[in-house]
C-alpha cells in the first residue's frame, strides 16, 4: 500500500496540468496534427501497460536524451480525438478506490465515442479504460446502425468485451416459444381500446417471427405451439359467434369489426403454419348466419367497413377452397358460391361508392377500401370453385350471373369453359365408350 502522501499527490494530478507534469505525450498524425499533452508518468505507467513499457528501462530508446520525458504516439485522423479522450480517462478510472464503478458519467458522451476509446484502450493496453467502456456500452441504448458497428468491433477486443453483445445473442427455443405463446394469446384477445395499438404490434411481431425472409423463421411450430394456436383461434371464433348471436349487433358496434379483423390476421398466420383447415371449415359452417347478420345491418359507412373486413376473410377462405388447399364436399363448395357470390356482388359497389364519397368529402377514420388484388383474387377463386362443380350446378350459377348482365364478379372464363365442356361432352364420353355402347343397343 502506498504512503498517504503519495496517494494525496496522485489525487492532485490533473490532466494537462503543465506545472506538475513530468512527461509529454506527443500525439501526431499524417495530416499534420501535432499536440503536446502534459501528463504524469505515474498515472500513465499504472493504468497503461503500453506506457509502462515505453517508460521502462527495457525500452530500446530509453537511453536517448529526452525519450524518458516525451512519448510520441502516431495515430490515424479518425482516432485522434479518441486518443485524447483515452488520456483524459486515465485520470478518472480507478480514482475512486475499490468501490468505484467505471463506465458512468465520467465516460464518453455517446456510443460512437465509447467504441472509439475502447479500441484505443485495447491497443494501448489500458484494462481499466477497457472495463469502463465495456460497462458503458453494455448499459446504454444503441441505434440500429450502432448495433452493426458493435458486431464489427467488439469481437476484435476479446473476451473482456463479450458482455456488450449479450443483448444481441440468440435465445434458447424455450424462451422463443414462451414469448410467442404469450404474444399470440394477447393478439387474439379483446383488450380495452387504449391497448389496441399494442395488440396490433403483437400481431405484426408474430407474423415477423414465423416469416422466412433473409433469415430463417425465429420459430418452427411444434405440436405444442400448434395446439396453443388452435385454442387461441377457437377462442377467437367463440367471440365471433357471440357477436353474431347478440341482439345488439349494429353497424356501430365495433366488436364484430374487431373480431373479424383479428380473424383475417389469424388466417394469415395459420396459412404460414399450414393450419388453415379448421378455420375454413368453421367459416363455411358460419357463413349463412354471418351473411344474414351483415345484410340485416343498416346501410352506412360503418356497415361497409364491416363488409370490407368480412370480404377480406372470405377471399382467403374461398381461395383455400378454390385451389384445393382445403378439400370440401361438393355441397359445401356449392353453398359457398351461392352465399358469397351475391354478397360480394352487392358489396363491391357499396365500397366503391363510400370510397368515392370519402375522397370528395375528404373524410378520414373509416377504412372502407379493398385492395384491387383482393377483388381479383375473389373472382379467380370463384371461377375455380365453379369449374369444379357438376355441370348442372355450373349452369344454374352462370344463368343467374348472365341474368344480372354479367356484373362483378366476372365469370366469363367459367362461362367459356362450361360452353366448351358441354358442347364436346357427348363426343368425349363417346370416346370413353358410352356413346358407342348406346348405338349398339339400338
Amino acid at each position: 500500500m502506498e504512503p498517504p502522501d503519495v496517494q494525496q499527490a496522485e489525487s492532485s494530478y490533473t490532466f494537462g496540468d503543465r506545472s506538475t507534469s513530468d512527461i509529454v505525450v506527443r500525439l501526431r498524425n499524417e495530416e499534420g496534427r501535432d499536440d503536446w499533452i502534459y501528463c504524469h508518468s505515474k498515472i500513465l505507467t499504472e493504468r497503461s501497460r503500453y506506457f509502462a513499457d515505453r517508460l521502462s528501462d527495457k525500452w530500446p530508446t530509453c537511453k536517448i536524451l529526452d525519450s524518458r520525458y516525451c512519448v510520441e504516439v502516431i495515430c490515424q485522423e479518425s482516432d485522434y480525438d479518441h486518443h485524447i479522450n483515452l488520456l483524459r480517462l486515465l485520470y478518472v478510472v480507478g480514482s475512486g478506490g475499490d468501490d468505484d464503478v467505471p463506465g458512468d458519467h465520467h465516460l464518453c458522451h455517446n456510443v460512437k465515442s465509447a467504441l472509439g476509446v475502447l479500441c484505443v484502450a485495447k491497443e494501448l493496453d489500458c484494462p481499466l479504460v477497457v472495463a469502463a467502456c465495456v460497462n458503458y456500452l453494455e448499459a446504454v441504448p444503441w441505434e440500429e446502425g450502432e448495433e452493426e458497428e458493435m458486431l464489427r468491433v467488439i469481437p476484435m477486443i476479446g473476451s473482456e468485451a463479450e458482455p456488450v453483445l449479450a443483448r444481441l445473442q440468440p435465445v434458447d427455443q424455450s424462451a422463443v416459444t414462451g414469448i410467442f405463446s404469450s404474444a399470440f394469446r394477447f393478439a387474439t384477445s379483446s383488450p380495452p381500446l387504449p391497448l389496441c395499438d399494442i395488440k396490433a404490434s403483437a400481431q405484426e411481431q408474430i407474423d415477423y417471427m414465423i416469416t422466412e425472409d433473409d433469415d430463417a423463421p425465429l420459430l418452427i411450430a411444434d405440436e405444442v405451439i400448434k395446439l396453443e394456436v388452435k385454442e387461441c383461434v377457437k377462442s377467437l371464433f367463440v367471440r365471433f359467434f357471440q357477436c353474431l348471436d347478440s341482439e345488439e349487433v349494429t353497424s356501430k358496434n365495433g366488436a364484430l369489426k374487431m373480431v373479424v379483423s383479428d380473424l383475417s390476421w389469424a388466417f394469415q398466420i395459420l396459412t404460414k403454419m399450414e393450419m388453415v383447415r379448421d378455420f375454413v371449415v368453421t367459416w363455411v359452417e358460419t357463413s349463412e348466419k354471418l351473411v344474414k347478420v351483415v345484410e340485416a345491418m343498416e346501410t352506412a359507412a360503418e356497415t361497409v367497413e364491416i363488409r370490407v373486413k368480412v370480404t377480406e376473410v372470405t377471399s382467403k377462405v374461398v381461395e383455400a377452397i378454390g385451389y384445393g388447399t382445403v378439400i370440401l364436399p361438393t355441397v359445401k363448395r356449392l353453398q359457398m358460391v351461392k352465399l358469397w357470390l351475391p354478397f360480394v356482388r352487392e358489396t363491391k359497389p357499396l365500397v366503391d361508392s363510400v370510397v368515392t364519397n370519402q375522397e370528395e368529402d375528404k373524410e378520414e377514420g373509416v377504412r372502407c377500401k379493398i385492395d384491387g388484388e383482393i377483388w381479383q383474387a375473389l373472382e379467380s377463386s370463384f371461377v375455380s370453385i365453379i369449374l369444379a362443380l357438376p355441370s348442372s350446378d355450373q349452369a344454374e350459377i352462370l344463368t343467374e350471373w348472365l341474368s344480372k348482365n354479367g356484373v362483378y364478379p366476372d365469370l366469363t372464363e367459367a362461362f367459356e369453359v362450361w360452353c366448351y365442356r358441354s358442347k364436346v361432352a357427348k363426343r368425349r364420353l363417346g370416346l370413353l365408350g358410352g356413346e358407342e355402347d348406346g348405338k349398339d343397343m339400338s
